[in-house]
């Protein structure tokens, strides 16, 4: 009986042995690339994003395929500096190993589009934003002028604006215009007593901080002041910009300010680096007003340079050495941490920050073994973290001033130091900044998940 079934046996195992060592049907762009590239690199790639080329259409992806393949493989793209096996945040700008090996494969391929008719629909980004649809634009008086003699700049700036009624506002966001050349800006809302506001359209627009002797005399020609002479008040840190850095919206409730129907957004400062030839700028503010009351205002924390704590040792990083700086506090109340900012210059090698409790447990808070200064982020907890009172939080930096770091600024390298708060980034800084909430009950529990509302949609046809 075996031998009368042996060649239907045989056949069967024929078929089997050919079914896995038939080749797999190609990837294609339409099934299998697209889904990846509109969902996570298409935000920053669009013609209206801060990426330097689009990548909405096949055509598009096709043309930079190798670009992609290299750089998704060695993880410079999307850019996320922070170590995600060591504490994770929202938005983050990830590929998973299998998404990777997807580009890389199709790219391998060939790049096969298949049936481009059936290609998902992009998301519907909102144009000029990474937010979404901006409530207000708040515009630069006129385009500002680069000088391009290859030197840093930095200005204090004033930007106008006016609503018909004091508004509730939940996010700003900054759109850098040059963006290869905007290193930083420290926003902050001035809000004008609608009656004494007479002096807002008067003064020059900007300044070079430079120019002036004192803080008072920069004020003063930018004409900053009411028309009796007093000072508006100021909300601080309202749309600070570094590279990379996308605007923080935290959940309803939480953070925002209340505006004044006439007031100004102040720069001070923005910093341009230096540039070789003669440009223009016409970067923005995008406002997002509040859709409902504001229970729980944010505060914030700034450790190390320009902070509350000093750096131990002093930050000066001898040529050809690498050195690690230490900085610390410890909290004397309970606190709802929101979001944290790493912050260093092109010599920084690696960031480390951790929070110990008084009972020696440990609380993970970021760690980026591989520094970038091009890419610096506002990093925000899935969920609040409280840190009971007693915690120190511990932050680690190591700088590298040697001929090995391809960003040194100094060829030979030279002694680099803080240097009395300079922002040049041929300068250094070693900073940790939070925002944070005083603890309520409960906190740890709040997803901190940006809003449904805002999040990209798909188009409908």
């Amino acid at each position: 009986m075996p031998r009368l079934f042996a060649p239907a046996w045989f056949a069967l195992i024929l078929l089997m042995v050919s079914a896995c060592s038939a080749p797999s049907p190609p990837l294609t762009f339409s099934e299998d690339v697209a889904p990846i590239v509109f969902s996570k690199c298409a935000g920053c790639h669009r013609p209206s994003g801060p990426g330097p080329f689009s990548l909405t259409t096949f055509a598009e992806v096709k043309t930079k395929a190798a670009v992609i393949a290299r750089v998704v493989q060695n993880g410079y793209m999307p850019p996320w500096p922070a170590d995600t096996t060591y504490s994770r945040f929202v938005d983050e700008k990830i590929l998973n190993q299998k998404e990777i090996e997807t580009l890389v494969t199709w790219v391998k391929q060939g790049c096969p589009p298949g049936n481009l008719k059936q290609t998902p629909a992009l998301p519907n980004f909102a144009e000029g934003s990474l937010l979404g649809k901006p409530d207000l634009v708040v515009r630069m008086a006129k385009p500002f002028p680069i000088i391009g003699n290859n030197q840093d700049r930095f200005l204090l700036m004033k930007l106008p604006y006016e609503m018909e009624r004091e508004t509730l506002i939940a996010a700003v966001e900054f759109v850098p215009h040059q963006k290869k050349l905007i290193h930083h800006v420290n926003g902050q809302w001035l809000k004008y007593d609608s009656k004494l506001a007479g002096t807002l359209k008067k003064g020059r627009t900007f300044v070079d901080t430079d120019s002036f002797p004192s803080p008072k005399e920069a004020y003063e020609a930018l004409k900053l002041a009411q028309d009796d002479g007093t000072y508006p008040m100021m909300k601080m840190s309202v749309g600070n910009y570094l590279p990379g850095v996308v605007s923080t919206w935290y959940p309803e409730g939480i953070g925002g300010f209340k505006a004044s129907k006439k007031g100004a957004l102040f720069l001070k400062d923005i910093h341009y680096g230096p540039s070789n030839k003669n440009l223009v700028d016409s970067s923005y503010f995008n406002i997002f007003f509040a859709k409902g009351p504001i229970k729980r205002p944010t505060l914030e924390m700034q450790l190390g340079t320009l902070g509350i704590t000093p750096i131990e040792p002093a930050l000066v990083i001898p040529a050809n050495e690498v050195k690690t700086f230490k900085t610390q506090v410890t909290l004397s109340a309970d606190i709802s941490l929101l979001t944290i900012n790493p912050h260093m210059h092109l010599l920084g090698k690696s960031f480390w920050a951790f929070a110990v409790k008084p009972g020696g447990d440990t609380i993970p808070l970021i760690r980026i073994r591989k520094w970038d200064f091009r890419w610096q982020y506002f990093y925000t907890f899935r969920t609040m973290r409280r840190l009971p009172a007693g915690t120190t939080i511990f932050v680690f930096g190591t700088f590298d001033n040697t001929i090995h770091n391809p960003l040194n600024p100094n060829h030979p390298p030279k002694t680099v130091s803080e240097r009395s708060g300079s922002m040049r980034t041929s300068d250094e800084m070693f900073q940790f900044i939070i925002t944070y909430l005083p603890y309520q009950s409960g906190d740890e529990n709040i997803s901190l998940e940006p809003p449904s509302s805002r999040l990209p949609k798909e188009k409908t046809n």
